[in-house]
């Protein structure tokens, strides 16, 4: 059996936590599915779901992890039984499919930072006919996104294979401080923008009747971005619990992490929405997945400062990248180092291996990456959220909340109340995500997919 190993301080695990919740799911993925939402419309039902359902099942997770001291294989297999090893399995396979395309579109952030060293981001333009669609339309598939996604993903395996406090902790101190530190600053910077007000309008002030015509599609991407962005339903939570000491409490630690990753996320906007507005890009949704490689080097190419602003950002979001992708890749080694035994370092290399055969595909075409993060963002996460849900909160709530009570004390009628709320009001919602997750992943199969099948096969 491979000795398990534990957290040398609870700083390393608290930066670690939100070192996983910080990565592309605030700063990739947040502006874009905010410019979707409507900008504050999105952002009010999300931050709704960070506080309302993101918080009851972190501490779900939390419990889960720290109580079995397992994977999530393992763990929900000695809180529900034999049965319930199937539902763990779909927790490692959601944090193995994500991080497949994860790694590419973290390729994609290493070779822009790159490409700020050959001069300012007008002068790269120019190489590609003025336009930065195109520049991402070349730079995101073939030769040179499949370099790169090599690239992460060598750097990812070699971290974790290093183990949790010479490995992980030790990197997730360096790099979470200095994501904070430049992410604060350009939001600073963003502020003298002369049209930053434009963008503080967009993504601070909610048109209310946004929500009331697209609450179908809001919810689920709102719920989906609150999950991706707090590494919820896919392992990572009760991975990263299970190395922790009975004497610390999850609640404090829980609103800790939320606090630092939803404020990390606020913050990434304030960065984003000023520098679009004073660009002229009042679209911000346009362009899915690369709108915030459109947009941004659109930006940096017009606006005074960009060049240096470019390169900081590309190279904090590489950083951010980093540091979720190595909590992703966490889970599946931890899995198979306790169910089979295997030494860290070949549970890291066999495993990051195998991811990152999954992920060439989305290098040849980016319909991949939308047929993977619909399946895993609308589809996964949210059904091992909600079994985890069943788990804890009609199964095992007395197991669960003595086990919260460690490092706390009597909760009293608090530890019933966060029973309650996950056996009713967040399942229900889970529910209704799930539903509408499903739904709409079936009309891309049916659609997008199936028109790229018959055109291309």
């Amino acid at each position: 059996m491979v000795q398990r190993e534990t957290w040398a301080t609870r700083t390393g695990f608290i930066l670690a936590a939100v070192g996983s919740a910080v990565g592309l799911g605030n700063i990739w993925r947040f502006p874009f599915v905010t410019g979707e939402g409507g900008g504050a419309a999105f952002l009010l039902v999300y931050l709704l779901f960070v506080a309302l359902i993101g918080f009851p099942a972190i501490l779900a997770e939390f419990v889960v992890g720290r109580k079995t001291e397992r994977n999530p294989v393992g763990a929900l297999m000695e809180l529900g039984g034999s049965s319930w090893k199937y539902v763990g399995g779909v927790f490692v396979v959601t944090g193995f499919v994500i991080l497949s395309f994860y790694s590419v579109v973290a390729g994609w952030f290493i070779r822009y930072f790159l490409e700020g060293f050959r001069g300012s981001y007008a002068n790269l333009l120019t190489g590609y006919e003025g336009d930065a669609a195109i520049m991402f339309g070349e730079l995101s598939t073939g030769l040179d996104a499949f370099f790169f996604h090599t690239l992460f993903m060598v750097i990812t395996i070699g971290v974790v294979a290093l183990g949790i406090r010479q490995g992980i902790e030790l990197a997730v101190k360096v790099m979470v401080p200095a994501i904070l530190i430049l992410l604060i600053g350009m939001a600073v910077w963003a502020f003298t923008l002369p049209d930053a007000s434009a963008g503080y309008s967009y993504y601070l002030s909610p048109e209310f009747s946004i929500i009331a015509d697209n609450w179908a599609t809001l919810l689920p991407a709102a719920a989906g971005q609150a999950f991706f962005t707090l590494s919820l339903g896919m392992g990572v939570m009760i991975t990263y619990a299970s190395y922790l000491g009975e004497d610390r409490n999850l609640t404090k630690d829980g609103v800790t992490i939320i606090g630092f990753d939803t404020g990390i996320a606020f913050l990434t906007g304030l960065v984003v929405f000023p520098v679009f507005f004073s660009a002229g890009i009042t679209e911000p949704g346009d362009g899915g997945a690369g709108a915030i490689f459109i947009s941004m080097t659109e930006a940096f190419a017009t606006i005074g400062g960009g060049h240096i602003l470019g390169l900081l950002f590309f190279g904090t979001v590489a950083i951010a990248a980093l540091s979720s992708a190595i909590s992703l890749l966490e889970v599946v080694t931890a899995y198979v180092i306790d169910e089979k035994g295997v030494e860290r370092w070949k549970a890291a290399l066999g495993m990051g291996g195998i991811i990152y055969l999954l992920g060439v595909p989305v290098t040849y075409d980016l319909i991949f990456l939308d047929l993977l993060d619909g399946f895993a963002d609308g589809i996964l996460l949210v059904f091992g959220a909600l079994m985890l849900v069943i788990l804890v909160g009609w199964i095992t709530p007395e197991v669960a909340v003595k086990e919260l009570e460690k490092g706390i004390g009597d909760l009293g009628g608090r530890g019933q109340a966060w029973i309650w709320a996950i056996r009713v009001p967040i399942l229900l919602v889970l529910v209704i995500t799930l539903y509408l997750g499903v739904d709409g992943y079936v009309g891309f199969l049916t659609g997008d997919f199936a028109d790229w099948i018959s055109t291309n096969l």
